[in-house]
């Protein structure tokens, strides 16, 4: 069985809390998730991980700020729908790093072997739209240890078995 899991964090770190990924990349840089866990900060770089997922990995866990309208600071645990990847209609922006055009975008280049999730947070500010803002909100940074947390149980079952059956948000 391949038990190799990748977290993709993701992300610019220009644009406010847009650099959750990174900022939780760099939190887990201190975690020992297990010898089959890589943790990469693909930033902006969406080929470079459009390419990774072609990879034979077990799971794959991005990790980037997912805007459902909840309050800022609000964690998710989300699998895309397979009909959600199907792009029809869509064209694919190699510049865009949000999660599920990376994956149609990876899905236009091979197949994807590996269960994938999303672990998302609730953004709350991106800064001025011409200067960007550097650093995390309040409620997004604050946000970090309980995603490190679920990113633990997350790896925890994946490794264990080979679908999580949940992990509380």
């Amino acid at each position: 069985m391949n038990d190799r899991i990748l977290i993709a964090c993701i992300g610019n770190i220009f644009l406010g809390d847009d650099g959750f990924g990174f900022e939780v990349a760099k939190a887990l840089s201190g975690v020992d998730l297990g010898r089959a866990v890589y943790v990469v900060d693909y930033g902006i770089r969406s080929f470079d991980l459009a390419y990774a997922l072609l990879e034979p990995w077990h799971a794959v866990i991005l990790v980037d700020v997912v805007a459902r309208g909840g309050v800022a600071g609000t964690q998710y645990l989300l699998q895309p729908a397979e009909t959600a990847l199907l792009g029809v209609g869509k064209s694919i922006d190699p510049h865009s790093m949000d999660p599920v055009r990376v994956l149609e975008m990876a899905r236009s280049l091979g197949k994807v072997t590996a269960e994938v999730f999303i672990v998302g947070c609730e953004p709350s500010d991106f800064g001025d739209d011409l200067e960007g803002r550097m650093g995390l909100s309040e409620p997004v940074a604050a946000a970090i240890p309980g995603t490190i947390h679920l990113l633990r149980d997350l790896v925890a079952q994946l490794q264990e078995s080979d679908v999580p059956t949940s992990v509380a948000v």
